[in-house]
């Protein structure tokens, strides 16, 4: 009885890192449409939520079942606690592929753009916080948990300088104020996105007793 419960809950955390490698790829592509101005890309990112969705769904069913199946002791607990949690933050990096997606189709006709902001440094930063965040939850490495959690203040800095960037640009080049608006709503995303991998590479230290 044990073995098929821990080969469920062998099966739920499998799912978990499935999840992550799906929101992962779709910040990814949410970011190449951006650059590339790839409006079916684009779409396609859009499109996709629907499985990041109904896998995070699958999860939170799988975890009520591990939990009133049996009893699980603390180390279990843990990790399905982690689980739940980890869940919802990658579901809702998704929707920040899907906002992104969004923004990229209406920049696609917009002649003038920002060239002073570093999206592309930044979306690559906190798409490899998201990869190694994953890393550590999947390897049940603290340290590198607690990397991702130092990371996050570089993400940080880089926002910032970007939005000064943003706004003087604007401020000198009215043309590129429409661009330049919905390139803010990019930056706030990514940003964000940074929070849910620092998010869950604390869960991570709390499923592995280390925070």
């Amino acid at each position: 009885m044990r073995a098929a419960y821990h080969e469920q809950l062998e099966g739920t955390r499998l799912d978990v890192v499935r999840l992550g490698a799906l929101a992962a790829e779709a910040v990814h592509a949410a970011v190449t449409a951006l650059e590339k101005r790839d409006t079916d890309l684009a779409a396609r990112v859009i499109a996709g939520d629907d499985t990041i969705d109904d896998l995070r769904r699958k999860i939170e069913g799988e975890c009520i079942q591990l939990i009133w199946k049996q009893q699980p002791v603390a180390g279990e607990l843990r990790q399905i606690a982690a689980m739940l949690q980890i869940v919802v933050d990658l579901e809702r990096i998704g929707d920040y592929a899907v906002d992104i997606a969004k923004h990229s189709i209406k920049l696609t006709d917009v002649p003038l753009r920002p060239a002073r902001v570093e999206i592309g440094r930044i979306a690559a930063i906190a798409n490899e916080m998201l990869r190694d965040v994953m890393r550590a939850y999947t390897e049940g490495d603290a340290a590198a948990a607690e990397e991702v959690i130092a990371r996050d203040d570089e993400l940080d800095r880089l926002y910032h300088r970007g939005i000064e960037a943003l706004q003087d640009e604007m401020q000198q080049d009215p043309g590129v104020v429409l661009a330049g608006t919905l390139m803010l709503f990019v930056l706030a995303e990514l940003e964000r996105l940074g929070d849910r991998a620092q998010n869950i590479a604390w869960h991570t230290k709390e499923m592995l007793g280390r925070a």
